[in-house]
C-alpha cells in the first residue's frame, strides 16, 4: 500500500512538471512571436527566467552564463592574464579604481581615477567595463596599448603594458601593527588562501608573536576547502570545523586534521556585516573552541551550500544542497523567508529568537542569523557631513561622484613623499574642491570633521601614488575595530588558556570512568 501511494506521488509529481515546462515553452513562443519589439530568447532565458526560478527557492542558489562562469572561475583560481587592475564605469566611459600591487598597471605608472580612453587603438567610450576588461586581457608576454585620460594632464597620456599572469591571492595585506602583534587581512577564499596564509603567517614569524588579528571584514567567503584549511592552522587535530546536511545530502563533518603544532598564540578575528560564508565558517569554529575572540559587527549570515552543476553551452548552476553549522551546532544562515531579495542582502534583520548553544568552556553563543561577536565593536557612525562627502564621491573614484579630490588634487602636480600630511594648504585646496563642484559646507562642519578629512586624504594620495599597501597602512592608523581586537588580545589568551583546562579536565573525568 505505501509503495503504490509513493509511486502514485512520483508520478503525479513528473506530470505537474511537464505540464509547467509546457506552459513555460507556450509562454515563450507566444512572446517571441506577439512581442512589440525582437526577443532575444537567450537573454530572457538566462537572465530572466532561470534565475527567477532559482530566487524563488533562496537567495543563493546562482546561474551563470558562459561569460559569468568564467569570471567566476577566475575569483575561485585567483589568477588571471592581463594588466592588473579593477575598473568600474564612469560616464560612458571606464574609469580605473585601482590597480593591483605590483601588477604591469602599478608598474606602468596607471592610477585609481584614470580614464581608460582605447586599448590598442581601440575607442572604448561606450563600452561596458566587461568588454574594456575583455580588451585589457591576453597572454602572458604580449603587449596592450592604452591610452588613459588624467585629471590635470592637457593630453592623453599613452602607456604600453606586457601582459603577465596576475594573482589574486587571498591574504591582501599583512604586517606587524604593534611590537609582537601581527596583523593579517584575508580578503577572500579562493584557491591559493591557504597558502597565502601560511606564507603571511611565517613571515610575521608567528609561533613567536604575542598576539594575531586576521581582519575578515568585507570577506564575501568563497571555497569551503579553504575555510575549513585556514581553522585548521589555529585549532588542535581532530576539532571539528563545520559540518553541514540537507535533504539529499547526508550530514558531513570536516576536522582539523594537521592542527596548531602546539602554537597557542591569542587570537582576534575580526568582522562585520560583510563577512560572509567561509568567513563565517571560521570565525564560528574559533569562537565555538573557545580558541580567540570575534569583535566587530554581526556577520552577514550566509550559511547555505551551493553545489556546481555544469551544463550545456558553457553555463553553470550553483544550486543550494544543505545547510553549515558550527561546531557547538549553530545554524549559520539567516532567514529569509517573507523578505525582499533587496532587503535580505542590504537590510539584514537580527532574529527573533536566535538558537542559543554552548561553547567549549560553557559560554552562550548564538545561532540563526551570522555570527554574533563575543566583543561587539561597531564602527563609528558617520557624520551627516561625511555621509555627503561619501554620496557625492568625493574622496573615491565612484560612478555616479562628482569627481573625488584627491585626482584633482594631484592633478596640480605637486611634490608628494611618503613624509606627506593633509596640512593647511591641502585642506585649501579641498575648500577651492568643494567650491567648483558646487558642494555646501559650512566651516563648523569642516572643523568639527577636520581630522577624518585630513585622513581620507592622505590614505587616497598613498594609494594612488605609493600602491594598496601603503593605503592600508594609512588607513591602519584610524581603525577602532582594529584598536579594539588589540585590546582584547589578553582576554582572548585567557579565554583559550580556561577552554584548554576544562577540556583536559572533561577528558579526564573520561578516562576514569572507562
Amino acid at each position: 500500500m505505501g509503495t503504490s501511494r509513493t509511486t502514485a506521488a512520483a508520478g503525479k509529481a513528473t506530470d505537474d512538471v511537464q505540464d509547467s515546462t509546457k506552459s513555460f515553452t507556450s509562454v515563450l513562443a507566444a512572446v517571441e512571436a506577439n512581442y512589440a519589439d525582437p526577443v532575444d530568447a537567450d537573454k530572457i532565458i538566462y537572465d530572466g527566467a532561470i534565475p527567477g526560478m532559482l530566487h524563488v527557492l533562496d537567495p543563493h542558489s546562482n546561474f551563470f552564463d558562459p561569460q559569468a562562469y568564467a569570471l567566476f572561475r577566475e575569483n575561485q583560481e585567483g589568477k588571471y592574464y592581463g594588466v592588473g587592475m579593477i575598473v568600474q564605469p564612469r560616464d560612458n566611459q571606464t574609469m580605473v579604481q585601482a590597480p593591483f600591487e605590483g601588477s604591469p598597471a602599478a608598474k606602468g605608472g596607471i592610477r585609481p581615477g584614470d580614464i581608460i580612453l582605447s586599448v590598442d587603438n581601440k575607442d572604448c567610450t561606450g563600452l561596458n567595463t566587461t568588454q574594456v576588461a575583455d580588451l585589457l586581457k591576453g597572454a602572458k608576454g604580449t603587449q596592450v596599448k592604452i591610452l588613459i585620460g588624467r585629471e590635470g594632464w592637457q593630453e592623453p597620456i599613452p602607456v604600453t603594458l606586457t601582459r603577465d599572469e596576475i594573482p589574486r591571492p587571498g591574504v591582501e595585506f599583512s604586517e606587524m601593527v604593534r611590537p609582537n602583534i601581527g596583523y593579517v587581512h584575508v580578503i577572500t577564499f579562493n584557491e591559493t588562501t591557504d597558502a597565502d596564509l601560511a606564507a603571511a603567517l611565517r613571515q610575521l614569524n608567528y609561533a613567536k608573536l604575542d598576539g594575531l588579528i586576521i581582519d575578515l571584514r568585507e570577506n564575501g567567503g568563497g571555497l569551503l576547502n579553504q575555510a575549513v584549511g585556514m581553522a585548521d592552522m589555529f585549532l588542535e587535530r581532530n576539532q571539528i570545523v563545520v559540518s553541514h546536511h540537507g535533504r539529499n545530502s547526508s550530514e558531513h563533518a570536516y576536522y582539523a586534521m594537521k592542527g596548531n603544532q602546539g602554537i597557542d598564540v591569542p587570537l582576534a578575528f575580526v568582522v562585520n556585516r560583510d563577512s560572509a560564508s567561509a568567513s563565517e565558517i571560521v570565525s564560528g569554529a574559533i569562537q565555538d573552541h573557545d580558541r580567540g575572540l570575534i569583535v566587530g559587527d554581526t556577520t552577514f549570515g550566509k550559511g547555505l551550500v551551493q553545489q556546481q552543476y555544469m551544463l550545456s553551452n558553457d553555463t553553470a548552476l550553483l544550486l543550494t544542497s544543505a545547510r553549515y553549522y558550527t561546531p557547538s551546532g549553530r545554524l549559520i544562515q539567516r532567514d529569509y523567508s517573507n523578505v525582499t531579495l533587496w532587503d535580505y542582502h542590504n537590510n539584514p534583520q537580527k532574529p527573533t529568537s536566535p538558537e542559543v548553544k554552548q561553547t567549549d568552556s560553557g559560554r552562550q553563543v548564538f545561532g540563526g542569523g551570522g555570527i554574533t561577536p563575543d566583543v561587539l565593536a561597531p564602527m563609528p557612525k558617520p557624520t551627516d557631513f561625511q555621509t555627503l562627502m561619501m554620496a557625492q564621491g568625493v574622496f573615491y573614484p565612484t560612478p555616479q561622484g562628482v569627481g573625488d579630490f584627491v585626482r584633482f588634487y594631484l592633478g596640480t602636480k605637486p611634490q608628494v613623499t611618503k613624509d606627506f600630511v593633509a596640512d593647511d594648504a591641502v585642506m585649501a585646496q579641498f575648500l577651492k574642491f568643494l567650491d567648483q563642484q558646487h558642494i555646501t559646507y559650512t566651516q563648523t562642519e569642516i572643523q568639527q570633521n577636520l581630522s577624518w578629512l585630513k585622513w581620507e586624504t592622505k590614505r587616497e594620495v598613498f594609494t594612488t601614488l605609493f600602491g594598496l599597501s601603503a593605503g592600508y597602512k594609512v588607513e591602519l592608523d584610524n581603525d577602532p575595530q582594529l584598536d579594539k581586537a588589540i585590546d582584547s588580545l589578553p582576554q582572548a589568551k585567557a579565554l583559550y588558556a580556561n577552554a584548554r583546562k576544562i577540556l583536559a579536565e572533561k577528558q579526564g573525568t573520561t578516562t576514569a570512568q572507562r
